[in-house]
């Protein structure tokens, strides 16, 4: 059974709706993960924004809208009364209930479960859709089977259990249709699961039933070895291992959540990134296998900041290093890069919110330099220890540029590299034409 997942771009119109199904075939023994339509979700933050705030007027005129662009968008996904009817009918259910938490007590528990009815509208709508146009599909709510515990991690036994018996009901059924992004929690309420989205459910119902493939549909056709709106002439990538598409993606490349296909990662699910606009395009395979011997991406992470430690008391001391991450453990500031001498430690953050309380511990352990406006630029590829010529090409490339800190050794597949702001186009083009060309 393959799992595919379509995103909010994929389901943004009636006709793109009705587009899927030349891509998915009803007779394959399928699960379909739908977002919800574009524009959707960022509609209903807004409304529930409004209802936390107490703007219950304006809550109310955002729900109209996002009421009135529906009412539009099924008049031209659906051909019959009946279906139009049904569709009328679901639209007003699902309205009715968010404009319902005007006269309630709103805490960020509602929050979620408004966040949560575009995934459930989307959904129904297809299964709504199919049905009128007589293709069978069977709609799995994600509420009955996805569950995250008190940390909010998912948890995959429970998802096999309570979704396998639902898949083996009934042998004949074979086009299934759920939500993706929403949960359960640990307390038994509507959740999401943050990190990835969809592209997270997807992966964790790959894992949980042990599926042949995951296949993520987006507007774009793979992974590409360049930022295609900086650099001309990029490719996209045909297989990367998931270490490799893990780096990509947490440094710039945004067609997928870094952390979102590690579930299928650790049972072994292939994930293919595929293009919904060019379905035949071959897109991007992600396995645990790597392609040995060859360079496969740069990629660029934006609004970096560079702190750099200097202090002699750090020469030949033990448990320094602990003492300054503790600093940014305490503030929950997640580390990008490191790089250390004897008397002197850099790290970069991308999260700057606590960055003044920071500087202000650090400057207990020697002088402070903090730097930003800084770009990470990464270049991934395969740079185990037994390779050589690879790093020099990468350094050869940016001769004429100014490195602020380079992280080399750290991975068997990457070299990191910081750089101002200022310098990143001509980087990502100067490694491309090096590299590629």
């Amino acid at each position: 059974m393959k799992v595919l997942k379509f995103g909010g771009t994929s389901v943004g119109s009636p006709d793109r709706i009705k587009k899927l199904l030349d891509i998915i075939q009803p007779q394959d023994r399928q699960i379909v993960v739908l977002s919800a339509v574009s524009g959707t979700t960022n509609s209903l933050l807004e409304i529930a924004q409004a209802y936390l705030a107490g703007e219950k007027q304006k809550a109310t005129d955002l729900t109209k809208a996002l009421k009135d662009k529906y009412e539009t968008f099924i008049k031209e996904l659906f051909s019959t009364e009946e279906g139009l009817e049904n569709g009328k009918e679901l639209i007003d259910y699902h309205f009715n209930l968010i404009s319902s938490f005007a006269n309630e007590h709103f805490t960020t528990i509602e929050e979620k479960v408004i966040l949560a009815q575009g995934e459930l509208i989307s959904t129904t709508l297809y299964h709504i859709y199919l049905t009128e146009i007589g293709v069978r599909s069977r709609l799995l709510p994600a509420l009955d089977f996805m569950k995250i515990d008190e940390d909010n991690e998912p948890v995959i036994d429970y998802i096999t259990e309570h979704l396998q018996p639902l898949i083996d009901e009934d042998p004949s059924e074979t086009f299934f249709i759920t939500q993706g992004y929403i949960c359960r929690n640990s307390f038994g309420e509507v959740d999401n699961l943050r990190r990835g989205g969809s592209d997270y459910t997807a992966s964790l119902i790959g894992a949980a039933i042990r599926a042949e493939e995951v296949q993520i549909w987006t507007d774009i056709d793979g992974m590409h070895n360049n930022d295609p709106r900086v650099v001309k002439g990029t490719k996209p990538i045909a297989q990367l291992s998931f270490d490799e598409a893990a780096e990509l993606a947490y440094f710039g490349a945004k067609i997928l959540h870094p952390q979102s296909v590690f579930p299928a990662q650790k049972y072994k699910v292939p994930v293919r990134l595929l293009n919904t606009m060019e379905p035949e395009a071959g897109g991007t395979l992600i396995t645990n296998e790597s392609e040995r011997g060859r360079i496969k991406s740069i990629a660029a992470k934006d609004g970096i900041t560079a702190i750099k430690i200097q202090s002699s008391r750090m020469l030949l001391a033990y448990g320094f290093l602990r003492r300054v991450f503790e600093v940014f453990e305490r503030y929950k500031t997640p580390i990008d890069m490191i790089t250390t001498s004897e008397v002197a430690v850099s790290v970069t953050i991308d999260e700057t919110r606590n960055l003044d309380d920071i500087i202000k511990e650090l400057n207990s352990f020697g002088s402070v330099e903090v730097d930003s406006n800084q770009t990470i630029v990464c270049v991934v590829g395969d740079f185990g220890a037994d390779k050589h010529g690879y790093a020099s090409r990468v350094f050869e490339a940016l001769k004429h540029i100014p490195i602020r800190m380079i992280s080399y050794g750290g991975s068997s597949y990457n070299i990191s590299l910081l750089l101002d702001d200022k310098h990143k186009v001509e980087a990502l083009r100067s490694l491309h034409s090096r590299l590629f060309e």
